[in-house]
C-alpha cells in the first residue's frame, strides 16, 4: 500500500485531548474525522460526552457523530462496517482518514477484529438477565476470567452476552475472539498518554468544566426526550451520576467527585486495554499543545 492508502488512528484514554490533536493534524494533512468515541454516535449527549462543538472542529469533516438516535442502538459490527463503507470514500476524495477515540469495543473492531458469534438465544438471554448481576459475574470470573478482566462487573449486557456464548457453544468467548480477523488497511495507530498526576488534573477539570456547561440541565433534556436506563446511550458516565443527585441522593459537590472518580476509573480501564497493542506509537502529552503532539505524528509519518 502507498502513503495514499494509509489510515491513521488516534487512540488514548479519556481527557488525553485526542480530538484536539486530531483536527491539528487534519488540518495539516487535508484529513477527515471518523470519530470512534463510543457515545458520540448517539444524538444529544454533547456535554455527557464533551463532543467537539462545530465551532471546534475549524472546518474539518466529522464522520459518526450525531448519527444514532438518542434512544437507538450501535454495536462494534455497525462501527467496523462503516470505517469499511467511509475509508475508500475519504481516500477517493484524496483525504487522509484519521480514526479517534477511545472505545475500545470500537476500535478493537477494526485493531484486532470482531467476533460475531452464535445467534442470541432469547430463552437463554431471559434467564440470564433475571439473575442478580454480582452472581453473573462471578459465574464468567469462572468460565471465562480472560474476558472477566476485560469486562467490567457492572457492564451487564457484554457479561451476559459472554455468558451466551458459553452457554451455546460451550467455549470461552474470549478464545472464540481471538480468531477474529482485523480490517484490512494500512493502518498508523498512535496513542496519546499524559502523566498520572496530570491527567487526573485533567479528568477533574472536565468533570467542573461539564457541570459549569450544564450538565445537569442536558441529562434532564435527555430525560425529556425518552432517554430511559434500557437505552444503551444511558451506559454513559455523567448520566446516572447526574441522576443520582437530581434524586436527592447525593449533593452537587458529590456529583462532582462521582464524576471524577467514574471516568479516572475508565481511562484505567482504557489504558490497561490500550497496552496489550504493541503496534502502537506512543506520545505523551503531559504539558504540551495539541500542536506538538500533532507535529510528533507528522514526524513518524514522515
Amino acid at each position: 500500500m502507498t502513503q495514499a492508502d494509509k489510515v491513521v488512528v488516534i487512540l488514548g484514554p479519556t481527557a488525553v485531548g485526542k480530538s484536539s490533536v486530531a483536527i491539528e493534524l487534519a488540518l495539516r494533512m487535508n484529513g477527515e474525522i471518523i470519530s470512534a468515541d463510543s457515545r458520540a454516535f448517539f444524538r444529544g449527549l454533547n456535554i455527557v460526552t464533551d463532543k467537539p462543538p462545530l465551532k471546534v472542529r475549524r472546518g474539518i469533516i466529522h464522520h459518526l457523530i450525531d448519527v444514532v438516535p438518542l434512544t437507538g442502538k450501535y454495536d462494534a459490527m455497525a462501527f467496523r462496517n462503516d470505517v469499511e463503507r467511509l475509508v475508500p470514500e475519504i481516500q477517493s476524495r484524496e483525504h487522509l482518514p484519521i480514526v479517534v477515540g477511545g472505545g475500545t469495543l470500537y476500535l478493537g473492531a477494526i485493531l484486532r477484529g470482531i467476533f460475531t458469534g452464535p445467534s442470541g438465544d432469547p430463552k437463554i438471554r431471559e434467564e440470564l438477565l433475571s439473575e442478580p448481576l454480582d452472581q453473573l459475574y462471578a459465574r464468567l470470573r469462572k468460565v471465562d476470567p480472560e474476558a472477566a478482566v476485560r469486562i467490567h462487573a457492572n457492564d451487564r449486557l457484554r457479561i451476559v452476552r459472554a455468558l451466551e456464548v458459553h452457554t451455546i457453544t460451550g467455549q470461552p468467548i474470549s478464545k472464540l475472539q481471538k480468531e477474529a480477523e482485523p480490517l484490512s488497511l494500512d493502518l498508523a495507530v498512535f496513542g496519546l498518554r499524559m502523566e498520572r498526576q496530570a491527567h487526573r488534573r485533567a479528568i477533574a477539570k472536565r468533570a467542573r468544566e461539564m457541570l459549569a456547561n450544564g450538565l445537569i440541565d442536558e441529562v434532564r433534556s435527555l430525560h425529556a426526550n425518552g432517554l430511559r436506563k434500557e437505552h444503551q446511550a444511558h451506559r454513559t458516565i455523567g448520566i446516572p451520576e447526574t441522576e443520582a443527585f437530581l434524586d436527592g441522593e447525593i449533593s452537587h459537590k458529590e456529583l462532582e467527585e462521582r464524576l471524577i472518580v467514574n471516568t479516572w476509573g475508565l481511562a484505567r480501564r482504557q489504558m490497561a486495554w490500550f497496552k496489550r497493542d504493541s503496534a502502537v506509537t506512543w506520545i505523551d502529552v503531559t504539558g504540551r499543545s495539541p500542536l506538538e503532539a500533532a507535529e510528533d505524528i507528522l514526524c513518524v509519518l514522515g
